[in-house]
């Protein structure tokens, strides 16, 4: 374990945190965040309440649980949705601003960047003098629409970012054909890639940025493994599906599998815009179990008793959450060729990518009929998972970098 001469003062601005968010980012850095107190380090975070009811977010997820020693700024301006939306449009947090360096001005050791589009825009990297991280949770840095996810129908292989935009119904970002962005980049110190396609997309598309890789983690296994498990004796074979129903997680492309294929169950577990489209799809099918949303205590059996997690995204994703907590419960994914998931699967040795159905037929065939290979597969992900996407592992490294930054830049803790 990395030790440190005294506890850090942390800071991590990230648009969506517990309980006002969508998905795995903000799980990532409340899991994070915690950690980092649960250590003795002083957190505090800064989130933005505005942009997710401007994205249409209604009911907060969970009761947003909170740790003594982590100070969440929920910030909410009298301008409702104008706050989040002229950051996202100028890259300056207009709204937002003199609250966010009023917190700073208290003084950190390590300010922490997540996905800031909405909370801080580019501008908000500038602001503080701390150690300086940034954690590209998705595409935010190159892309306008944050998922290159070309037109809302394919994975982006050529720019048409303002005709994207428009189709996805986000504001034009002037800012972006300045040089706001690669001035601010420079005053962050590290940007963390979850894994190496991270770094190589970013390359690809023209920035070159001082990448360090540092894989996500599951939390410890114990979090999610004490609660009873949801399913009985007797309950049929499923594989489990676990995330946002959203088109880009493509649900949808397994929905008209399911409905012919006779070997084994599809769990949904999740909620999203989509999902009375996708009921609609699964309508008298019995194949087809959706689930609502699950919280972690309760998605632990149900990764523990899947054949495998199914990880079909339509667009390439950098580090999914559910793939790793999969592994930390001797469950292998199934995942679409795309994003950093052949990268993850490889590093695990465990589970399959594929790029057609057949694939995907393939091996949800081998696993239903031969649970050895299937455990196997699910011993490997675990292994690796303790080895390489635990708290621990993740933690020591984060702060090894932090001493070796203070270190190159003469600080002194």
């Amino acid at each position: 374990m990395t030790t440190l001469p005294r506890p850090l003062r942390f800071c991590m601005i990230t648009t969506f945190y517990p309980p006002y968010h969508f998905g795995g980012d903000a799980v990532f850095v409340e899991r994070l965040s915690k950690e980092l107190a649960r250590r003795g380090h002083h957190v505090e975070v800064i989130h933005c309440v505005d942009s997710f009811r401007v994205l249409g977010g209604r009911q907060p997820r969970g009761a947003g649980e909170q740790q003594a020693d982590v100070v969440v700024h929920s910030l909410k301006s009298r301008w409702g949705p104008l706050a989040p939306l002229s950051t996202f449009a100028t890259g300056i947090p207009l709204v937002e601003g003199n609250a966010i360096r009023k917190i700073l001005a208290a003084g950190f050791d390590v300010i922490h960047y997540h996905n800031v589009s909405l909370v801080g825009g580019p501008k908000v990297l500038e602001y503080g003098s701390a150690i300086k991280l940034y954690t590209p949770h998705e595409y935010w840095l190159i892309c306008p629409t944050h998922m290159l996810f070309r037109f809302q129908r394919e994975p982006c292989s050529r720019r048409d970012c303002v005709a994207c935009s428009l189709i996805h119904k986000r504001p034009p970002q002037l800012w972006r054909y300045t040089g706001m962005l690669k001035r601010a980049v420079k005053h962050v110190d590290a940007f963390l890639g979850l894994t190496a396609f991270t770094e190589a997309i970013h390359r690809r598309e023209g920035l070159d940025l001082p990448f360090h890789r540092l894989r996500s983690f599951a939390p410890p296994e114990e979090d999610g493994a004490s609660a009873e498990a949801m399913d009985k004796p007797g309950d049929p074979w499923y594989f489990l599906y676990a995330g946002r129903l959203e088109k880009l997680k493509g649900v949808q492309t397994l929905i008209p599998l399911f409905r012919r294929y006779a070997k084994a169950q599809l769990w949904i577990a999740g909620t999203g815009s989509q999902e009375g489209r996708l009921r609609r799809m699964a309508e008298g099918c019995d194949n087809i179990r959706f689930l609502g949303q699950t919280p972690y205590q309760r998605l632990g059996p149900l990764y523990r008793n899947a054949i495998a997690v199914m990880v079909p995204s339509v667009f390439p994703e950098i580090s999914p959450l559910v793939a790793i907590e999969a592994a930390a419960h001797k469950t292998p994914v199934i995942a679409r060729n795309l994003g950093g998931m052949r990268e993850m699967v490889e590093e695990m040795g465990g589970g399959v990518v594929y790029d057609t159905e057949e694939e995907m037929v393939a091996a949800m065939d081998r696993m239903c009929g031969d649970p050895s290979f299937r455990d196997a597969q699910g011993q490997r992900c675990y292994t690796a998972a303790r080895r390489n996407w635990s708290m621990e592992a993740h933690v020591s490294r984060y702060l090894g970098l932090i001493a070796a930054i203070a270190e190159r830049r003469g600080v002194v803790f």
